[in-house]
């Protein structure tokens, strides 16, 4: 019997996490083993950081963060450029 595709899906227990879920469920195949991953659980919210996440839902694939995932989050120059620690006139 071969190894297992490993799959964590990092979900803050809602509703839109509940459809990254759902869709992964769906496309996974007999290699696949999903283990999803409550980020209220310290241990969990210490993994997604060595793994790079910065917002949920989030997917790794054996050990790395989907391409999908990588790169979002709370972005302090973006907030700086919508206003925020601009004093209003």
């Amino acid at each position: 019997m071969s190894e297992k595709r490993q799959i964590e899906i990092f979900s803050a227990v809602c509703p839109v996490c509940q459809d990254t879920i759902d869709l992964v469920n769906q496309l996974a195949c007999a290699s696949c083993e999903i283990s999803v991953l409550d980020m209220n659980d310290k241990k969990v919210a210490a993994r997604a950081t060595e793994l790079g996440i910065r917002s949920v839902p989030a997917v790794a694939i054996n050990g790395k963060l989907a391409d999908c995932c990588a790169g979002r989050g709370v972005d302090e120059s973006a907030l700086r450029a919508a206003g925020i620690g601009q004093p209003l006139a």
